[in-house]
C-alpha cells in the first residue's frame, strides 16, 4: 500500500475512491472497504481512501477531549492489511475546509486523485460548511465523468453504532465487546522507557509503554491479558493501567506490561500490545506482599485465559 501525506499527488492511474476517518477500522468499515477494493478491482482501478488527520473536530472546534481508537499509524496499517491499494492522509486544516464545493470536487477528486467512482455515505456533506451533499456529487460526477455508488443508511449506521459502542466498551473496560465490534484485538502501540524498577523488587519486572500520541484512547483502568510480538515471536503478558497505588504515590498514569516467561533488555523498542481480556480493576493494597499474591493469581488466570484460547 501506498500512503501519501499530502494532495501534491502525481497519480499516472485512475481510481475508486472513499472518503472518511475510519477510525477503528472496525466491521462496519470493513465492509466499506472490502466494496471499495472489489469494486477497483473489477475495473482494473485503483483503491484509495482518503482520510483526515488531525481529526476535524480537533481543528474546526479546538477540541483536544477528543479520543481515537485508532492512531494514524496504527489505521494505516490495518487498513494495508485489508489489500487497500492508496492511502493519502490530508493534513486538515482551516483553509482546507473553506473550499467550495466545486473547488474541492474540481482540484481534489477529479485532478489529485482521479476519479472515476466514488462509495460514499448518504450523508456524507462536503465543501464549505458542509454545504453540499451526496445528490450534489452525483451532479458533479456527471460532469465529470465519475460515478456515485451510494452506502445504505443501514450500513452507515452500523458504522456508527460500531465506532460509539467501541469507544463506550474500551471506557467501560470491556475489551472482549470492543473487539468483536473491532474484529480484531484492540491495541495499543508505544516504546518501552524506563520506569522506576519498582516490578523488579516483587519479583514482577514490568515493561514501561509511552505512547506519543495524546489523541488515543486508553481503556478503563486495571489489569488485562495482552499479546505482543519481539523478534518475530508471540509474547503474552498481563498489563496494568493506572497508578499503581500500594506502591508509588505518583499521580502519573502508567501503562506496564509484566511478560511471561521473557527476559530480555527491550528499552526503546516500539511494540504493539493487542488486548485479550480484563481481569480487574486497579486495587490498593494493604501491603506489598498482598500485591504480590494478587499478581500471582492475576498470572494464574493470564496463564489459564491463553491456554485455553490456543490450545
Amino acid at each position: 500500500m501506498e500512503i501519501y501525506k499530502s494532495l501534491q499527488l502525481d497519480f499516472n492511474f485512475n481510481t475508486v475512491v472513499t472518503i472518511g476517518t475510519f477510525d477503528g477500522v472496525h466491521i462496519g468499515h470493513q465492509k466499506i472497504i472490502e466494496r471499495l477494493v472489489q469494486s477497483a478491482k473489477k475495473r482494473h482501478l485503483k483503491s484509495v481512501v482518503l482520510t483526515f488527520f488531525p481529526h476535524p473536530r480537533m481543528v474546526l472546534q479546538n477540541d483536544t477531549t477528543i479520543k481515537l481508537i485508532n492512531t494514524i499509524d496504527e489505521r494505516s496499517a490495518i487498513l494495508e492489511q485489508l489489500g487497500l491499494d492508496v492511502l493519502v492522509v490530508k493534513k486538515f486544516t482551516k483553509e482546507f475546509s473553506r473550499l467550495s464545493a466545486e473547488e474541492y470536487v474540481t482540484e481534489v477528486l477529479v485532478k489529485q486523485l482521479r476519479v472515476k467512482k466514488i462509495i460514499i455515505g448518504y450523508d456524507h456533506h462536503f465543501g464549505r460548511n458542509r454545504a453540499a451533499n451526496i445528490e450534489d456529487l452525483k451532479s458533479y460526477g456527471k460532469i465529470h465523468g465519475f460515478e456515485v455508488e451510494e452506502i445504505s443508511a443501514q450500513d452507515i449506521n452500523d458504522v456508527s453504532v460500531s465506532s460509539t459502542k467501541i469507544r463506550a466498551a474500551l471506557l467501560d473496560g470491556n475489551i472482549k465487546k470492543a473487539n468483536k465490534y473491532l474484529g480484531s484485538n484492540f491495541i495499543l502501540s508505544g516504546k518501552v522507557v524506563k520506569g522506576k524498577g519498582l516490578g523488579n523488587t516483587i519479583g514482577f519486572p514490568t515493561a514501561n509503554i509511552f505512547i506519543k500520541e495524546n489523541y488515543k484512547l486508553i481503556p478503563k483502568q486495571g489489569v488485562y491479558i495482552v499479546k505482543t510480538t519481539i523478534d518475530k515471536q508471540p509474547v503474552y503478558g498481563m498489563m496494568n493501567i493506572g497508578y499503581n497505588p500500594t506502591i508509588d504515590s505518583n499521580n502519573e498514569q502508567s501503562i506496564e506490561v509484566h511478560f511471561f516467561n521473557f527476559n530480555q533488555l527491550i528499552y526503546n523498542q516500539s511494540l504493539v500490545i493487542q488486548l485479550l481480556d480484563r481481569i480487574r480493576d486497579e486495587q490498593k493494597f494493604e501491603s506489598v506482599n498482598e500485591l504480590k499474591a494478587q499478581l500471582e493469581r492475576d498470572k494464574e488466570t493470564s496463564l489459564k485465559y491463553i491456554a485455553e484460547q490456543h490450545a
